[in-house]
């Protein structure tokens, strides 16, 4: 399986619609910079059939250092951003199964 990177996104986008790759890039750009703000704010970003981001809180442990493990090492509460995919996403995704199970 492959790799796609924004760039191929934006090739593939601006091949599909007739607008140039500076355009496309543009918009790409602008969507993932207001999600990234708004999810900076606190706020949820729900797409509809697509899925929703929000940010959540890992709660602080105590984690071990590798090369002393009689050390303690406090390891501190964080925020991250969690997805959760929608229903026709899901459904998309769901018939790649096996060809993930046979590259394992």
């Amino acid at each position: 399986m492959a790799t796609i990177t924004k760039r191929d996104l934006v090739i593939k986008l601006s091949n599909d619609t007739g607008l140039t790759q500076q355009d496309v890039f543009s918009v790409l750009q602008g969507a993932l910079d207001s999600i990234t703000e708004e999810l900076a704010k606190g706020n949820s970003v729900v797409m509809r059939n697509f899925g929703a981001f929000q940010v959540r809180e890992v709660k602080g442990k105590i984690g071990r250092n590798p090369k002393d493990p009689s050390k303690d090492v406090p390891i501190p509460p964080r925020a991250v951003v969690k997805f959760k995919p929608g229903k026709e996403m899901k459904e998309k995704v769901a018939p790649i199964l096996p060809t993930i199970q046979q590259g394992a």
